[in-house]
């Protein structure tokens, strides 16, 4: 067996399988699996790890982070509250369950602990597990045809959603639909992480402020 092969093959696998496991085992945190798809990436890339998660810094633009992916992530948010949230209650016959947040509305401590939160689990950690390592892994093992491109996109989108189930059917939905925004996102802009992680994170930070006022 290779060093090739066990560095470009079964690194990957053995990683996103222990994902899959420590997911099960029902302690799963995003935070630790980004962790750990860094450390395969490490093994596989070396010194090009950041780069091949997409990190790149010729990619780094003030504008678009501070601007554009502001105006982006608050975009899709009224999106996804004003038409998506009451079409797919609608058709689920149930509404999103957003129980969990219910502490955060009107308690500012908790709701900016939140926010840090958000932006280090949320944006930066789902980032580089789902665009940033899964969707990449799957072009290099399954190459980037039409074909291929839009089974990554719907694959990932649809994981996406799957690991949002404490949101309830309804939420697993609109999560499935966001990750998959946010996959034709990471395409279009030539696999641009920043950006993503930023466009991301404002989509977070736009729903934080509708739950401590209550508006959601």
């Amino acid at each position: 067996m290779s060093k090739n092969f066990l560095t470009t093959k079964l690194t990957p696998i053995i990683a996103i399988v222990l994902c899959y496991i420590f997911y099960l085992s029902g302690y799963f945190q995003m935070i630790i699996a980004a962790l750990l798809l860094l450390i395969a990436s490490a093994i596989e890339y070396k010194k090009e790890l950041f780069s091949s998660l997409g990190f790149q810094p010729k990619k780094i633009n003030i504008k678009s982070l501070l601007i554009v992916a502001p105006l982006l992530g608050i975009a899709i948010f009224l999106f996804y509250s004003y038409v998506m949230l009451p079409s797919v209650t609608y058709l689920t016959g149930q509404p999103i369950d957003l129980s969990v947040f219910e502490p955060y509305k009107g308690n500012l401590p908790a709701a900016l602990s939140l926010l840090a939160l958000m932006w280090t689990s949320a944006a930066f950690a789902e980032e580089i597990v789902f665009r940033g390592y899964l969707m990449r892994q799957f072009i290099k093992f399954f190459g980037s045809s039409k074909i291929s491109l839009v089974i990554n996109i719907l694959l990932f989108g649809f994981i996406f959603g799957w690991v949002h189930a404490y949101q309830g059917i309804s939420g697993q939905i609109l999560s499935g639909i966001t990750g998959t925004l946010l996959a034709v996102i990471f395409h279009i802009r030539k696999n641009d992480l920043w950006f993503n992680i930023a466009v991301h994170g404002f989509i977070d930070t736009t729903a934080l402020v509708y739950i401590y006022y209550g508006w959601i």
